[in-house]
């Protein structure tokens, strides 16, 4: 139980942790998110805005990319309203078509590539999807399943399309050679430059008249029940979460770079990264996939300002031996996103950004797809450790009861519930899931509820706890897993712990503990004793890990994630 409990009753008054010109809040254009990006680039459009292998890309060829591939889409029967599924890594022309799909008024549908054969038949069948843009390390699995979907044509994308020259020899000769594409002849797949010759024909005439309020995103997520669901987002979503990221990273100026490590079909790469640097001026430096010793590269040749990732990265950082004596100076945000890093990491990280010259701290935040990426953020001195931040301009949070619209008091633990410009639409065609996370309140206003555990301290600063899906029930007490990881991840030889339950006969669940020890360090009896007395003088006799199982690794989800459902089936069986 957190120490602030039953003691504060009033609620916190979040702006003063903002700057006084952004307290009046702020008003979404009624525009798309292409037409807001060229509003906000204005005539600076010799500006570099995409970095790809050594290749610089100027706003004003992107802007004429963007233009020709809103014909070409044309050309091909793609109408407003009309749902396309872009499954590419972060490369140049997964930006060009997601933009040329806002330019029409077209619905962009963002895929994982690296989902599996049903995952993608399922997200294109579900959105009636018509035009598939693939990645073409996709085309063996897309081959077994299209002709059980709605996909009439295919544009085939490589990622050596956009590199230069010699990036483009090398990458054939070392990966692209091995990848299968389809046949010259099949006429339901078409290469990326055929696709965009067909956008040349200037008699094409482009109309959108989409609102801001209208879908335009679709992204993929469990949500709080865990079960795939395509999350509805608008313009509007886009746009004011940009307006609130110019906010929080307002030292950041125009012409300097981002590196975009997050992918764009996760709404913090696509929202956060994309979106916002293609807003603000910040030049995106793309990886379609995380190589260790190119981002390295990156970092010293680059020297990148703003870098956006998920805790393991940041781990990654503070143990990469080729960034020992390297000067960092030149960072000024580094935001974790994607999910929570615990106390210990962040003490890590923010001991190693000073060690190299960065005067800066690890700024955390707080979000989930539903509500387009961060909610929440540690602007200023709102940057305490453990701490997610408060909210940013424009949101509001409330802490409920979980399950219900009943709010708890300032300092008590329940469930986080947002309210503000980037909440969801709500799910596709399922308006049973989307109503029991998009509730009606008493003060008239639709809150999002989270499926998340935190609480509210006195200063207003949020903290998260727990994911509310994973709490277990043993013997009629909540067992949160988070605080037990926190206890064995304190003891030195620990690198990571998950904890799940699992079936007791008569206790329902107990909870059951898989630990990755540190490099050097091996599993022995003496450890396990060592973990287990750490838990019996940290933790309640109801918390205490009925199992301990040391392990090399953790699975993971496609995006990063530990998959605590797969260690939980472990279990079942």
């Amino acid at each position: 139980m957190n120490p602030f409990t039953n003691i504060f009753k009033k609620k916190p008054n979040w702006l003063e942790y903002w700057p006084k010109e952004t307290r009046k809040g702020f008003k979404t254009p009624d525009m798309t998110m292409y037409e807001y990006v060229k509003e906000k680039v204005g005539t600076n459009t010799n500006m570099n805005c995409i970095g790809y292998f050594d290749k610089n890309i100027t706003y004003k060829t992107f802007f004429r990319k963007v233009e020709q591939c809103s014909r070409s889409l044309i050309s091909l029967g793609v109408k407003q309203g009309d749902v396309v599924t872009i499954c590419m890594p972060n490369t140049p022309e997964a930006l060009i078509v997601f933009y040329a799909c806002n330019n029409i008024g077209a619905i962009a549908n963002m895929v994982h590539p690296l989902s599996g054969q049903d995952e993608i038949k399922l997200y294109v069948n579900e959105t009636n999807s018509k035009i598939l843009v693939m990645i073409d390390i996709c085309y063996e699995k897309v081959k077994e399943i299209i002709s059980e979907t709605s996909i009439y044509k295919t544009i085939v994308v490589s990622a050596k399309d956009s590199m230069p020259l010699l990036w483009s020899i090398g990458y054939q000769l070392t990966k692209g050679f091995r990848v299968k594409k389809p046949s010259r002849t099949n006429r339901n797949y078409i290469n990326w430059t055929e696709f965009m010759l067909r956008g040349l024909n200037p008699s094409i005439e482009i109309i959108n008249t989409m609102k801001k309020d209208d879908p335009a995103v679709i992204l993929h997520s469990g949500g709080t029940t865990g079960v795939p669901k395509g999350i509805v987002l608008s313009n509007a979503n886009f746009n004011a979460l940009e307006q609130q990221c110019e906010i929080n990273i307002d030292n950041a100026q125009r012409g300097e770079k981002i590196i975009t490590i997050l992918p764009i079909f996760h709404g913090f790469g696509l929202g956060v990264c994309v979106h916002t640097g293609m807003c603000m001026q910040i030049k995106n430096i793309l990886m379609p996939e995380f190589d260790n010793n190119r981002f390295t590269k990156l970092l010293k040749t680059e020297k990148p300002t703003v870098l956006a990732c998920v805790p393991t990265l940041w781990d990654g950082m503070v143990k990469n031996k080729d960034l020992k004596n390297v000067d960092l100076s030149f960072l000024k945000y580094c935001i974790n996103g994607g999910d929570a890093v615990n106390e210990k990491a962040e003490d890590a990280f923010n001991n190693f950004l000073h060690e190299h010259g960065a005067n800066i701290k690890l700024s955390k935040g707080y979000g989930m797809t539903e509500s387009t990426a961060a909610t929440c953020y540690t602007y200023g001195e709102s940057n305490v450790k453990g701490t997610i931040g408060v909210p940013m301009p424009g949101n509001n949070y409330c802490i409920c009861i979980p399950n219900t619209d009943e709010e708890v008091d300032t300092g008590e633990e329940g469930e986080i519930c947002v309210n503000g410009p980037t909440v969801m639409l709500g799910y596709l065609n399922n308006d049973k899931e989307t109503n029991l996370v998009l509730r009606k309140h008493k003060d008239g206003k639709v809150w999002l509820h989270t499926g998340d555990l935190g609480y509210i301290a006195p200063n207003g600063l949020i903290y998260f706890t727990q994911r509310l899906k994973r709490m277990i029930v043993s013997n009629g007490y909540n067992v949160y897993p988070s605080r037990i990881e926190e206890v064995i991840e304190s003891h030195e030889d620990v690198l990571q712990c998950s904890t799940v339950g699992i079936p007791h006969p008569y206790k329902g669940e107990v909870a059951k503990a898989y630990i990755v020890l540190k490099e050097g360090v091996s599993p022995s009896m003496k450890l396990k004793k060592e973990i287990k007395e750490l838990c019996l003088e940290k933790l309640a006799k109801y918390s205490q890990p009925k199992e301990f199982e040391f392990r090399k690794s953790l699975p993971k989800t496609l995006l990063g994630k530990v998959n605590y459902k797969e260690l939980s089936d472990e279990n079942k069986h």
